[in-house]
């Protein structure tokens, strides 16, 4: 896939690493040095990319992964630290310890409902926040070796803005038992457990098996996923007459339109549909 210049409209950032490659957007969270921590400045620019890709339509895939061999170590417990020490706000004052901690609950909806495709590729560790971060992915690949726990209690904190997500991710028993223990566990019971959808045996792998998902999400036409991924959403929290009156207008929509006349005719005429997209 031929490489395209990183389009005007994506934010500068110092905590990630953008790199827009045809319709895919590559974001690494790039603070190695920190094991990629998610810090005030890392969560803030996360919500503004998110915040810029989705509404654009040329764009179909986002995938994201952490610099230096580590998905992401979860939250800034030295940030933490220093908010303690200042002064509590007065009565009836909003604690920013609640905005900021709500923030990062913005992002993840806001990663979570993104029309493209999320991919994450899970390396190293990923813990606390950063297990929560795979939760809102579409596909998560990650290597069988790569340390998963949710840690928050063991410092004295809830799980809180993930908490949701990791339950409808892997159900609630599963997330009961795993916050209540901060138990650390590998790839292989992540995949089991359902938290990633492929594991793999080394880091060479997780790009090998990169290629393989976006060949296949290049199949698929993009107003479809993002429809798809609408009602999906709605299948959780809606009436089921609501949301079955919701998919009817989707899927008319989509049939009427340049996709499904697309779809239609490369089916019958025998050729691929002209939203194909290959790796290589």
């Amino acid at each position: 896939m031929n490489e395209t210049a990183m389009s005007n409209e994506l934010p500068d950032c110092t905590a990630l690493a953008l790199e827009r490659r045809g319709s895919v957007l590559h974001v690494t969270l790039n603070r190695p040095d920190t094991r990629n921590l998610l810090d005030a400045t890392m969560v803030q620019e996360l919500l503004a990319v998110t915040a810029a890709v989705r509404g654009d339509r040329s764009l179909r895939t986002l995938v994201l992964r952490g610099a230096g061999g580590t998905f992401c170590t979860g939250d800034d417990i030295r940030g933490f630290y220093e908010k303690m020490r200042d002064e509590v706000p007065a009565s009836g004052a909003t604690d920013p310890v609640v905005r900021q901690n709500r923030a990062f609950g913005d992002f993840l909806t806001a990663m979570n409902e993104l029309p493209q495709t999320v991919v994450m590729l899970v390396e190293g560790e990923a813990l606390g926040g950063g297990m929560g971060l795979v939760c809102v992915s579409d596909i998560a690949i990650a290597v069988c070796d790569t340390q998963f726990a949710l840690t928050e209690t063991g410092f004295g904190l809830p799980a809180a803005q993930v908490a949701a997500f990791v339950v409808q991710r892997i159900g609630l028993t599963a997330a009961r038992q795993l916050m209540m223990t901060g138990a650390r566990f590998d790839g292989t019971r992540a995949g089991q457990l359902g938290l990633v959808h492929e594991v793999v045996p080394d880091p060479v792998a997780l790009d090998v098996t990169l290629a393989r998902v976006l060949n296949q999400v290049g199949r698929c036409a993009p107003g479809a996923n993002a429809a798809t991924k609408e009602i999906l959403f709605a299948a959780q929290s809606r009436p089921q007459a609501e949301v079955l009156d919701m998919a009817a207008m989707h899927f008319a929509a989509c049939m009427r339109g340049p996709e499904g006349r697309e779809g239609v005719a490369a089916f019958l005429e025998k050729r691929p549909a002209g939203w194909i997209e290959r790796t290589g």
